[in-house]
């Protein structure tokens, strides 16, 4: 019930300096952020040589692993397959090489533990270079 007739009623209105606060947020926000990107580069031209390849290659041994856990290290197989054994034979066929590249050629069905033999006597003869060898997929 309206018991005042005679008053009128205020008329609404939106308050608009929460949105102008936010807007000024926004620009800030762009302004900053759009300062850190590059304004100036430098056209760097490099000089030429012409150098011919090395000599010598690095060092490559070859390490095999079958499903049923034997070891082959550049095509001789290897009795002892401890990882200190392992570690002898990748010793051997490394001889003077400085770093050798080790390369795993594991069958997909050996078992985990024996790549992870492969690898820690690769440790603890000091070669720190290991790779997998891998086949592209048939059909793709």
């Amino acid at each position: 019930m309206n018991f005042q007739r005679g008053k009128k009623h205020e008329e609404l209105e939106m308050n608009l300096v929460p949105l102008i606060d936010v807007l000024l947020v926004i620009i800030i926000f762009l302004v900053v952020s759009a300062t850190f990107s590059r304004v100036t580069e430098l056209q760097i031209n490099l000089p030429t040589a012409e150098a011919e390849a090395p000599q010598d290659k690095p060092l490559v041994i070859n390490v095999g692993v079958d499903e049923s856990g034997h070891y082959v290290v550049n095509n001789n197989e290897v009795s002892d397959t401890s990882v200190t054994g392992i570690a002898d034979a990748l010793r051997k066929a490394a001889g003077d090489g400085k770093d050798p590249t080790i390369i795993i050629s594991a069958d997909a069905k050996s078992t985990h533990q024996s790549v992870v033999n492969v690898m820690e006597a690769s440790r603890q003869a000091g070669y720190s270079q290991i790779t997998f060898a891998t086949q592209a997929r048939s059909g793709s």
